[in-house]
């Protein structure tokens, strides 16, 4: 697979603080950013219950680039995920999250759907300037393996 058709891929990215560490995140912090972005933007917060997630979870809309994507937060364990999401969008979500929402200096763990299904351990999301952190994110889904 070449590097233009690597780029094109989606999947879910889900980003965490790093072990032993919280950025203290509310659903009410996290609303507050999106709706600073878009005031119309969708959210619900669904209490939990029966299935695969348990406890409260956020679900919301946020545009990134010239896409609408969907997301989701978790408040325990504690981490955000964007859905159906390219490596550049990806990267420019977690620079959303760095600026906007994250305390200042707060690291980042990565993982994707692809990378759990693999049993791929999170990583630590780079400090580096956008292109830099694409290719990072790149090379995470090229070490998913299956991608032929």
């Amino acid at each position: 697979m070449d590097a233009s058709e690597l780029a094109e891929l989606r999947t879910t990215y889900i980003f965490g603080p790093t072990e032993g560490s919280s950025w203290g995140l509310t659903y009410e912090g996290i609303e507050a950013r999106l709706r600073e972005r878009d005031t119309d933007t969708f959210i619900r917060i669904d209490e939990g219950g029966e299935g695969p997630v348990r406890g409260s979870v956020m679900h919301f809309g946020i545009t990134v680039g010239e896409e609408d994507l969907e997301g989701m937060a978790k408040l325990s364990p504690e981490g955000i995920a964007v859905e159906d999401c390219t490596a550049h969008a990806a990267a420019e979500f977690i620079q959303w999250l760095r600026d906007s929402v994250l305390p200042d200096g707060s690291d980042i763990t990565l993982n994707t759907e692809w990378g759990l299904e693999a049993d791929l351990l999170d990583e630590l999301v780079p400090h580096v300037p956008r292109p830099r952190l694409v290719a990072a994110l790149l090379t995470h889904l090229e070490a998913t393996g299956g991608l032929d």
